[in-house]
């Protein structure tokens, strides 16, 4: 039964930070926190992806890419343009890490503003830090695993942030119904979305990208979008001004 928990606080914790920090605040940025804040939250990332982290800066940059070139060639990951997710994942991580590490040049208009700490990604993104984490889980689960079946899911702790990327990446855009008629494959992967805390809502969220709440419909219940109302009522984050959604 720990094993479970682990895996689901693990699976939500990262997905929230993944929502929550990457995507809405580094690729997006529809609220703002203080310096403070944004290196409390680098940390809490980290502990929660452990060894599957990833940073705000080659996230922010790769996203923003996704929306400008959403399945096209030059999109990062597109089921349009990958013989399979396994293909999607490898070119995705490639040029990730070509971004992050600053490998190649990126127009500044996916840099603008994007969240940067070099010393911090330096050590987070490291092979030490990876094999600590790697370490780490395989002794929970030598100490707590009951059953030989709970094994199989350290695989799935590992590569916690690649599983949620896919979910959205390749299954979003060749699953599920639309709410909005838009000039890419995005769909929303449920009516409500309680696997990926609002995520799924993927075809909302290129039609209104700019929104922090991911859900249109009554029942499409984004939580992540709950949790930021009230970071920002408890005055933890400041959440911009919400734009007028178009039909």
């Amino acid at each position: 039964m720990l094993i479970i928990l682990f895996v689901a606080i693990l699976w939500y914790g990262g997905l929230f930070f993944q929502s929550f920090f990457l995507h809405r605040y580094a690729a997006h940025q529809v609220f703002t926190m203080s310096k403070t804040m944004e290196r409390i939250t680098f940390v809490l990332t980290w502990i929660f992806q452990g060894p599957s982290y990833l940073s705000a800066y080659g996230y922010g940059i790769m996203h923003r890419m996704h929306h400008a070139y959403t399945d096209t060639e030059k999109d990062p990951h597109s089921p349009s343009h990958d013989a399979n997710l396994f293909a999607m994942m490898w070119k995705t991580k490639t040029i990730y890490q070509d971004i992050n590490q600053q490998r190649i040049k990126v127009d500044q208009k996916f840099t603008k503003n994007v969240p940067q700490w070099k010393e911090f990604d330096l050590f987070a993104s490291s092979r030490i830090s990876r094999i600590l984490w790697v370490s780490a889980y395989i002794l929970f689960f030598s100490f707590f695993a009951t059953t030989w079946w709970e094994w199989l899911l350290l695989p799935v702790t590992l590569a916690m942030a690649p599983i949620h990327g896919v979910i959205i990446n390749w299954f979003g855009h060749i699953f599920g119904y639309v709410n909005y008629k838009v000039k890419n494959t995005s769909k929303n992967l449920f009516p409500f979305d309680f696997l990926m805390m609002g995520e799924g809502y993927h075809n909302n969220h290129h039609k209104h990208s700019s929104s922090p709440n991911f859900g249109v419909k009554w029942h499409e219940i984004d939580m992540t979008y709950l949790i930021i109302r009230v970071l920002d009522t408890l005055g933890f984050i400041k959440l911009k001004p919400i734009p007028v959604r178009s039909s």
